[in-house]
């Protein structure tokens, strides 16, 4: 360092603009791990992966922690090379990652998989601790003005948080990687220069370091290489497959298949009675997953017959000429399915516009265009958002499977919070119904049961909850060897409506599941089950012992809300030694996997972090430290609170906000965005607010005053003002949120700087240890606050929050690092 800044009360120049550009390619990174992991394997191992990885941040605390005198000899070149290292790691480690032979399929069979995992883990910590190591030391460097470090710290995320969103919308996945590693070395040069670093020609090799990055990401060695037994993998080995066209985003990556010599045929539920097949298709693939047929449509309505030989056919016989809104549009099937019924107008709600101009624009000619057919209008929009923000209404409301058959059967989507499907969607969507209209839902059948009966079991409380008494009578349900299809009728379901039906599923080999009047016998007629375990289901769902079924029932079927979204969470620990000794049987596909892990990814979070907490114990509390366990256990237990309320905080927002905003992705961007930024200019306003340096505790009173009534407010305040503000404009809504979260934000953006400074007064040594801590409570908070939401829901999450917060009074470490100011001499 040129100049010794550690006492002056100001930051040394460049250094704050580097924390940020540092915090700000960490973030960025661990959001966009989040994609390429979704793209290369599946969503629930990189949850996993990710969590763990992050450990590197309490790592980063803990090194610093025991290797303090050494690192602040040099900081410049220490933060300069650690920042560097992690350009060159975010890049390199995430390549060598995806070239690992690692299968999450053969997880439990495969005694080489957990070892592959471990390597992955080992590749994808580097980064992160490389990265921490930079932001831990400037905190220890200049405890002073910690307030200062934490607002650039948490402005600079803020940015990342929200740039890699826009970065992903206008470029490839590997080319926003090689983006990250760029800023990065741009970090290391920055400080470098700014702290008068010699000799100052050392600045271009980082930057050498940003340019190799981003031309790496435009080769074949730095593009993303898919998991072999991902389903598009699989269609690309048919002989004759071959990608047309490719577009990728935030919301998914999109990738047009076509196979001449083995033609896709993608009907799902389709009739053995059809008539005709399908007539030609293209696949397309999100994620590599998800996938659906693009048909080629020439205007003619003999091509597309088979649309009646679906289950989803159904509502189109029991209306006259209906309006109707498709949720999902999707490749465009069930609007052609409209029309080819007969439908007066179509509203087609389609959440990617890069899938709308597929169909539209870049294989308009094959599709048909068929958003762009008389009387169907497209709307760009989430589907539950659309219902909640129209005040229009509809004879039918269509709504298909949004996920695909393979990855929901292995229970791959079981921890993605829907909300689609929770008991306030349906009460939504039959609000939007005329009277006599219908709501039809079609999903997938498992056996044994699960998807099928927790959809009607949800349908039946949304009724329940409306008011109406008979359920039964305004519910029916139908099924074929691979899907479902619920119908709920805003009135009762009549003899003529119960006569069609029949007709429709005699017609087509269809089995009724359940219908008003309908006796066990007339359930499996076609599709033949040991016993009529569907129809069984049903009629114990409409019964007085419902609750005693589904506590009895050997997964789980509880209806979804919009607290606990957890639709697609099937798992009960009772079921699972059944389900290890099918094991050598074929039982492992009835795992579904993602609670599971999300277990194992908490016990990983705990006990590495626990060690890297525990482990500068020794230096901390040797001869010479003279540090009393009083101190370092409230240390400890401040900022664990800290880090773990903070992140139950945010998490139970991006949640709370997901349907105001539309889509989870927006939420996370813009709920980070606010959060970070307004934290940190929480950090800056604590900082003139106080009259001393180390203000303490009186000072830590009001942003913790502040947090318990501001989330109390939301709690029982927040619910209905989304509902009441969800049909203003996107900027507005956007606007409305970054508001809501400012006096929070504010809030919470005190309380860590304030902790810090009062160690860094008093007890140095603590400040990197304590740091550290704050880092791996925030990992371990991250996957408690989805246990706990899972188990009692998100409001639960906010609550245990306040009560975290509230601890922290009677933790903060400046009144005990007082006492010892006279015994402790300053490092």
């Amino acid at each position: 360092m040129s100049e010794d800044t550690t006492q002056t009360g100001r930051l040394p120049p460049g250094l704050g603009l580097a924390v940020s550009l540092v915090s700000a390619a960490a973030l960025a990174y661990e959001i966009l791990l989040t994609r390429l992991f979704a793209i290369i394997q599946w969503h629930h191992f990189a949850y996993m992966i990710i969590s763990v990885a992050l450990l590197g941040y309490g790592a980063a605390g803990t090194m610093v922690t025991l290797l303090r005198p050494r690192l602040e000899q040099r900081p410049a070149l220490v933060f300069a090379s650690a920042a560097a290292a992690f350009g060159v790691t975010s890049m390199g480690c995430f390549l060598l990652a995806q070239a690992l032979p690692f299968n999450a399929l053969e997880f439990l069979w495969d005694v080489r998989q957990p070892l592959w995992l471990l390597v992955m883990y080992t590749l994808l910590f580097v980064p992160f601790f490389l990265a921490a190591v930079c932001v831990c030391l400037a905190f220890t460097r200049y405890a002073a003005q910690a307030r200062q470090v934490y607002a650039f710290d948490l402005v600079g995320a803020a940015s990342g948080s929200l740039g890699v969103i826009f970065a992903l919308f206008a470029v490839k996945p590997a080319m926003v990687l090689g983006c990250v590693a760029a800023l990065a070395a741009i970090a290391s040069a920055l400080f470098w220069l700014s702290a008068g670093g010699r000799p100052r020609a050392a600045a271009l090799a980082p930057l050498t370091l940003a340019l190799v990055a981003l031309v790496a990401a435009q080769t074949p060695a730095g593009q993303l290489r898919m998991s072999p037994y991902k389903s598009l993998s699989k269609a690309l080995e048919v002989m004759g497959a071959e990608v047309q066209a490719e577009r990728s985003s935030p919301l998914g990556q999109l990738t047009v298949v076509e196979s001449n010599a083995v033609p896709f045929r993608h009907a799902p539920g389709l009739s053995l009675s059809a008539p005709q097949p399908p007539p030609d298709q293209l696949g397309l693939f999100t994620d590599g997953e998800g996938f659906s047929a693009l048909n080629r449509y020439d205007g003619s309505r003999d091509s597309l017959v088979y649309v009646d030989y679906l289950t989803s056919a159904l509502p189109y016989h029991l209306a006259g000429v209906p309006r109707v809104l498709v949720l999902g549009a999707g490749a465009g099937t069930d609007v052609l399915q409209a029309l080819y019924h007969g439908a007066a107008t179509v509203d087609a709600v389609e959440l990617n516009p890069q899938m709308a101009d597929l169909v539209e624009r870049d294989f308009g000619e094959f599709s048909g265009r068929p958003y762009s057919r008389p009387g169907v209008s497209l709307h760009i929009a989430e589907a539950r958002s659309f219902a909640a923000a129209s005040r229009d209404h509809f004879d039918v409301i269509q709504f298909g499977p949004l996920d695909a058959f393979g990855a929901s059967a292995a229970g791959l989507y079981a921890l993605n919070e829907s909300y689609h499907y929770t008991v306030e969607a349906l009460q939504r969507y039959l609000m939007r119904l005329r009277p006599g209209g219908y709501l039809a839902m079609t999903r997938w059948v498992d056996l044994p049961p699960r998807d099928a009966l927790k959809l009607f079991a949800t349908a039946v409380v949304a009724l329940e909850k409306q008011g109406v008494r008979d359920s039964g009578a305004r519910l029916a349900m139908i099924r074929n060897w691979n899907t479902a299809t619920l119908i709920v009728k805003n009135g009762e379901l009549t003899p003529e409506d119960i006569a069609r039906l029949r007709e429709f599923c005699r017609s087509r080999g269809f089995d009724l599941v359940w219908h008003p009047g309908m006796h066990a016998g007339d359930a499996d007629t076609y599709n033949r089950l040991q016993q009529p375990y569907f129809h069984e289901g049903a009629v114990a769902l409409l019964g007085g012992q419902r609750a005693d079924f589904i506590e009895r029932y050997k997964f789980n079927i509880a209806p979804a809300t919009d607290d606990r979204p957890y639709y697609f969470n099937f798992f009960r620990w009772k079921t699972l030694p059944e389900l290890l000794q099918l094991r050598d049987r074929g039982g492992l596909p009835l795992l579904d996997w993602g609670y599971p892990l999300l277990i194992a990814t908490l016990a990983q979070a705990l006990v590495l972090g626990a060690a890297l907490i525990l482990l500068p114990l020794a230096r901390l509390r040797g001869p010479g430290a003279r540090i009393g366990a009083g101190v370092r256990w409230r240390t400890a237990a401040y900022f664990a609170a800290l880090g773990t309320g903070f992140m139950f905080v945010e998490i139970a927002f991006i949640q709370k906000f997901v349907l105001f905003l539309g889509h989870p992705l927006y939420a996370v961007a813009v709920v980070l965005f606010a959060f970070m930024l307004c934290a940190g200019l929480g950090s800056l306003l604590s900082q003139h607010l106080a009259r001393e340096p180390a203000p303490g505790f009186l000072l830590l009173v009001l942003p913790i005053t502040a947090i318990v009534l501001l989330c109390g407010v939301y709690l029982i305040w927040l619910p209905g003002a989304i509902d009441a503000l969800i049909a203003l404009p996107n900027a507005a809504r956007i606007t409305i949120t970054v508001l809501l979260i400012l006096p929070l934000g504010l809030s919470m953006g005190m309380p860590f700087p304030l902790g810090l400074e009062a160690l860094g007064a008093r007890t140095p040594a603590l400040v990197p240890w304590a740091w550290g801590i704050g880092a791996c409570a925030s990992v371990a908070g991250a996957v408690l606050a989805s246990v706990l939401a899972i188990h009692a829901g998100f409001n639960a999450v906010l609550m245990v929050a306040v009560i975290l917060y509230v601890s922290t009074l009677a933790s903060f470490p400046g009144t005990a690092a007082k006492r010892l100011a006279n015994s402790i001499p300053a490092d």
